[in-house]
């Protein structure tokens, strides 16, 4: 039996305030027609009851299309209701769209230009509030960048775009992997950059057995955070397998967070971790501590994780790190392969050097 419709999570997956789902295709009219309270009307936003005919699933807010092609379904964002409701949508013959696959395409975006849609259709992208500025402030920035009529500032901004990938970031959070030898206070680091207790921290050397990984808000950027294992030799299989697995982890990341203690000897272990993430950024934990070694002799930022101290110009210079400048609503960004195109080709003096293909 083939399906009459396509259901489309429009907001990012988890909890929220609330949740949008689009439905479109020739079973939206039946679908609204059975289970929300009140008739749906087109062009306009109409408050009801979603049922799943024996009880109420959540209070609605849908919007018809004008042409009544499809309809925005706006639910509270809590995770139950969104998943009883696209499991409605399900047993009424309607697929649910591949929503892992961002951005979004087809039915799912209303837009009148190319940019516009790139722009809507990476909406649900955006993990922070300062992401969903940014693109959102695209059509502005891109237009006033087209009307400028100073040649050496649109040559100057023109150069920028291609090297500056500051909203890919804000769309496809940077992984950054947080390194260090056994017991120098890595974890506990790593969850004052979470904000909360992810990672188990003890004065135990080998007390994080695995790798622990989440997305954090950094000044609006979001980061892939993982806090690995201790480096050290040891002799349990289960520590050691830990460390070996963590290294696919290590490897992939675009930053290494590499995490030396103030307080305990530089050589020989500390310093072989030095030479092996060459290029990491160094912070120096335990600073409050009696130092065991000149920790002016590394370019680092000195913290101490117990009590936050240092943990902010930490996050600054990980924003720096994939940021060269503050993200803002008001600058053009390059964030599609097609955005990219136009303006190489335009620098490669391929074309005149304009921006009405944007």
């Amino acid at each position: 039996m083939g399906t009459n419709g396509l259901a489309t999570l429009m907001t990012p997956p988890g909890a929220a305030a609330i949740a949008v789902v689009r439905l479109s295709g020739s079973a939206v009219h039946s679908f609204l027609q059975g289970h929300f309270s009140r008739p749906a009307r087109p062009g306009c936003s109409v408050y009801g009851k979603i049922t799943d005919g024996t009880r109420i699933i959540d209070d609605a807010v849908v919007v018809l299309s004008p042409d009544g092609d499809w309809a925005d379904v706006n639910l509270h964002g809590g995770t139950w209701v969104v998943r009883r409701f696209l499991d409605l949508a399900r047993r009424n013959r309607i697929d649910l769209a591949e929503t892992t696959r961002l951005p979004l395409s087809g039915a799912a975006v209303d837009a009148v230009s190319v940019l516009e849609h790139e722009i809507l259709s990476h909406l649900p992208m955006a993990r922070t509030e300062l992401g969903a500025r940014v693109l959102l402030g695209q059509q502005t920035a891109w237009d006033r960048l087209k009307s400028q009529r100073e040649p050496v500032t649109l040559q100057t901004e023109m150069e920028r775009l291609p090297r500056d990938a500051t909203l890919l970031h804000l769309l496809h959070p940077p992984r950054v992997a947080i390194v260090g030898a056994a017991n120098v206070g890595k974890s506990t680091l790593a969850n004052q950059l979470f904000g909360q207790e992810r990672s188990i921290t003890a004065n135990v050397p080998g007390t994080t057995r695995d790798w622990v990984g989440d997305v954090v808000n950094l000044d609006g950027l979001p980061v892939m955070l993982v806090d690995t294992p201790g480096w050290r030799a040891t002799d349990d299989p289960l520590e050691r397998s830990a460390i070996d697995r963590s290294r696919g982890e290590i490897e992939s990341a675009g930053l290494v967070v590499l995490v030396l203690d103030a307080t305990r000897p530089l050589e020989p272990e500390q310093r072989s971790l030095l030479d092996r993430f060459a290029g990491s950024l160094i912070a120096v934990n335990k600073c409050d501590g009696q130092h065991a070694w000149d920790i002016s002799a590394v370019q680092a930022v000195h913290t101490v994780a117990t009590t936050g101290q240092g943990i902010s110009h930490l996050a600054r210079r990980i924003v720096g790190h994939f940021c060269t400048t503050h993200p803002s609503p008001d600058r053009a960004y390059c964030w599609t392969e097609r955005q990219q195109r136009i303006v190489e080709a335009a620098l490669s003096g391929k074309v005149p050097l304009q921006l009405d293909a944007i």
